[in-house]
């Protein structure tokens, strides 16, 4: 091992949840490191929006402005890499990176996000984050009143149309086979006028991640802007499965209203443990998580 050193916190990635937990730990004065890879979860959307004071930036422009202030602290320190396995020790914790450094803290915090698992549709990954979007919140904004399908069967389907509706009259589901949807959902989804196709997508004509129309295996198409989708995802850091932190059902890390996961001294925040993926959200778990970690530490000093 190349080195070992021992921090209060560790905070395993570096994007708007682990710099806003690194923030409330640095004003209280605790030596933390954060761990970051580089690669955040956001970083083929071109603009981040509903985030107040920033909205319309590009991601990584308010990343490189918070973690600038996050470093201004000085028990704050960075470490660029990939941590790949942890453990717990009769101190607390230790984390391993990619390149064999050893770091121990007494507690972890978990911002490591989620790795979105793109179907298999030509296409489809270039414009995954710029016209094929997960969030009407963060992005319906700038594709309202254009022409909009909904990639998604059954709950997940009749859920966007509900919410993407009001930004479009111009709206199609498209189920990429038999269609999954319960009787009442089916009249419901009649009677808003919203079609449901069932055709086998082909591929994705788009041009620099703008789609332009689907194209189904029999060669029919069907012209749009944008399209809604929610893939299949994983935890991006492996882990907290190595010290036992239970997961949701989702398949995100479980934590209660402190977000703190089942294992002691363990925390998460961010998109690794919130099915609300937007900056924002990132930034207040981020927070908090950092409060409740100084405070934990500080009632364990305080005896």
């Amino acid at each position: 091992m190349k080195n070992k050193k021992d921090f209060d916190v560790i905070i395993i990635g570096g994007s708007y949840a682990g710099l806003s937990a690194g923030m409330a730990l640095g004003r209280s004065l605790r030596n933390t490191l954060i761990i970051d890879s580089g690669k955040p979860c956001n970083r083929f959307t071109p603009h981040s929006h509903n985030f107040i004071t920033h909205d319309g930036e590009k991601p990584a422009v308010i990343a490189e402005k918070a973690r600038a202030q996050v470093l201004n602290y000085p028990t704050v320190q960075w470490q660029e890499g990939l941590a790949v396995s942890g453990k717990a020790v009769e101190s607390g914790f230790m984390i391993t990176t990619e390149t064999r450094e050893e770091f121990g803290a007494k507690k972890l915090i978990f911002a490591t996000g989620i790795k979105d698992i793109l179907p298999d549709i030509k296409g489809f990954a270039e414009c995954w984050g710029i016209s094929v979007i997960h969030c009407p919140y963060c992005h319906g904004y700038e594709v309202k009143n254009v022409r909009t399908g909904i990639l998604a069967n059954g709950d997940f389907a009749v859920h966007y149309a509900q919410l993407v509706r009001n930004l479009t009259p111009d709206l199609a589901i498209f189920t990429n086979g038999q269609a999954a949807f319960s009787d009442e959902q089916a009249a419901k989804l009649s009677r808003h006028g919203i079609p449901v196709i069932e055709k086998e997508i082909a591929y994705f004509d788009q041009e620099n991640g703008r789609i332009r129309q689907v194209v189904f295996s029999d060669n029919s198409v069907f012209p749009l802007e944008a399209v809604y989708a929610r893939p299949a995802f994983e935890q991006h850091c492996r882990i907290p499965d190595m010290l036992g932190c239970e997961l949701t059902e989702q398949g995100l890390l479980k934590t209660d209203m402190f977000q703190k996961t089942n294992v002691t001294g363990v925390f998460a925040c961010g998109d690794s443990a919130s099915p609300m993926r937007s900056v924002a959200q990132a930034v207040a778990t981020g927070n908090i998580t950092g409060a409740m970690v100084n405070s934990l530490l500080a009632g364990e000093e305080f005896q």
